[in-house]
């Protein structure tokens, strides 16, 4: 693992993002720069309330570096990276934006397996394009992808088949809640409804259990399934997806302020509902060292953390599992936020002259903070947004349909486009850890839920993946940053004989 001063690259929630001549903003991309840059995301933490919302995103003409580090190790969060230092502003806000500007060239790390990428099925000139287009199972990948659906990860002596069922239950118990039911009533793609996700689920299920391999589960997929591919990032892009990933970072905090413990997390305001508009930013919140209180946030004092970076960074992922100095163990979520535009640091950072775009690193970026730590006085503040968070007790992090979300089985999407709580078949050059313990990056297909969102996850190209909490974690994350397909599967219909 490697240190920067007192901060671990593996510490941090990382989704590389693409910004350089790229149209799309935070978008989604937990993306790359052509220029290896990082740049920490941010998650808009699992909301419920944010699963109908979709933020219009300014142009991404700037470039958006992004941050292969991992916010994992950080205990950290974001191993997909994205945020800290996207090159990105978007709105936290509850109202349903407009639909993202795509990313046209987004790029992967210099050494990244080249996945062949099947000609789309679909008039890419058709005006009236969905996000996603169904193919027939059998004709899913064309000839160039035999391996799709080969999930080798199920069985064998370290299989999650048992951990992948339990997924699938946690998405069944949504699917069968009124909520689900008022999310698809609307749902705006044809043929994908609340009854049939419910039914393709159940299927998959009881085909899981039946098949012995890897290859047989394949083969009865793809004979009972409809693939219904996700588009893509855009016209130069045809159904590639750009897939980061994230994780739940660990902390040191603390219940009561001391002398080492001083920056706090908050717990939402009751009133927050009737703050009047526009709500105070960041700045007047916290102050500028992040050591003020405003008045409408005394007494809503949750936890101490004992780093600011660590602090913000939470606020940028969303949950955190904390480790207190009583000895006791507990974990934080989204419970809201203001209204106001989240900008990223490494952005500004760039643009200002502190840093190069080739500087503008997960590794850079701490390297800046350690060297001029008052600077942080000056940056921090700069991004407007500020999240508020409950106690969860040591909950898992939990996704936005309202489950807990299950390692390498778990994906986050947007909400206005996907369905929530389906199955999906990723399928992509991720890194992995070998069995010399050090990551390897491997064209994997892996079966998923999707149960989460993310403010910086939007439009049909971009795909965040749960890789778990802690360090190991952080590293996965910190390095995701692929282009690859992902298909939903939803049952056959039958035809009409």
């Amino acid at each position: 693992m490697l240190t920067w001063g007192k901060y671990s690259i593996s510490k941090w929630n990382v989704n590389t993002l693409s910004l350089l001549s790229a149209s799309s903003g935070k978008t989604a991309v937990r993306s790359t720069t052509q220029m290896k840059m990082l740049y920490l995301e941010r998650r808009s933490p699992k909301k419920t309330e944010q699963q109908n919302r979709r933020t219009s995103l300014p142009s991404m003409k700037r470039a958006l570096a992004v941050i292969p580090l991992s916010l994992a190790a950080t205990a950290t969060l974001l191993y997909g990276v994205a945020s800290l230092i996207g090159f990105v502003e978007q709105e936290t806000s509850s109202s349903r934006p407009s639909p993202p500007p795509v990313v046209e060239e987004p790029s992967q790390p210099e050494n990244a397996i080249a996945l062949a990428s099947p000609s789309p099925h679909w008039n890419v000139q058709d005006p009236k394009l969905l996000a996603l287009y169904p193919i027939a199972g059998d004709k899913a990948g064309g000839c160039c992808q035999p391996n799709l659906g080969l999930d080798d990860r199920l069985w064998g002596e370290n299989g999650d088949k048992a951990q992948l069922l339990q997924a699938i239950d946690y998405s069944l118990r949504y699917l069968n809640s009124e909520a689900a039911a008022k999310v698809y009533r609307d749902y705006p793609i044809a043929g994908v409804t609340q009854e049939r996700v419910l039914r393709s689920l159940q299927r998959f299920r009881e085909l899981l259990m039946a098949a012995s391999s890897a290859a047989e589960l394949q083969q009865l997929v793809r004979g009972e399934f409809t693939f219904y591919q996700a588009v893509g990032i855009g016209p130069v892009r045809q159904g590639e997806v750009l897939f980061t990933a994230y994780f739940e970072p660990i902390y040191q905090g603390s219940r009561t302020r001391t002398a080492e413990y001083r920056y706090p997390l908050y717990g939402r305001p009751a009133d927050l509902d009737r703050w009047q508009r526009p709500h105070p930013a960041r700045g007047e919140l916290e102050g500028k060292d992040g050591l003020q209180t405003h008045p409408k946030l005394q007494g809503l004092e949750l936890f101490w953390l004992r780093d600011r970076l660590e602090a913000y960074l939470i606020h940028i992922q969303g949950s955190a599992q904390l480790q207190l100095t009583d000895g006791t163990e507990t974990s934080v979520g989204y419970a809201g936020n203001v209204r106001q535009n989240y900008t990223s640091i490494g952005k500004e950072l760039v643009e200002d002259g502190k840093l190069t775009l080739e500087e503008a690193t997960m590794p850079g970026i701490l390297a800046y903070f350690q060297q001029y730590p008052a600077q942080m006085d000056e940056y921090v503040p700069r991004d407007r947004s500020f999240v508020f968070f409950r106690e969860t007790g040591g909950a898992p992090a939990t996704g936005s349909i309202g489950v807990p979300l299950t390692a390498d089985r778990a994906i986050a999407t947007d909400k206005s486009l996907m369905p929530p709580g389906a199955i999906a078949l990723i399928h992509a050059p991720l890194p992995v850890v070998g069995n010399d313990g050090q990551l390897q990056e491997q064209i994997i297909s892996r079966y998923v839920l999707d149960q989460d969102t993310g403010g910086a996850i939007q439009g049909p190209g971009r795909v965040d993946y749960f890789v778990g909490s802690g360090k190991e974690a952080g590293d996965r994350a910190g390095v995701t940053r692929h282009l690859g397909q992902m298909y939903y599967l939803l049952l056959n219909e039958p035809t009409n004989s």
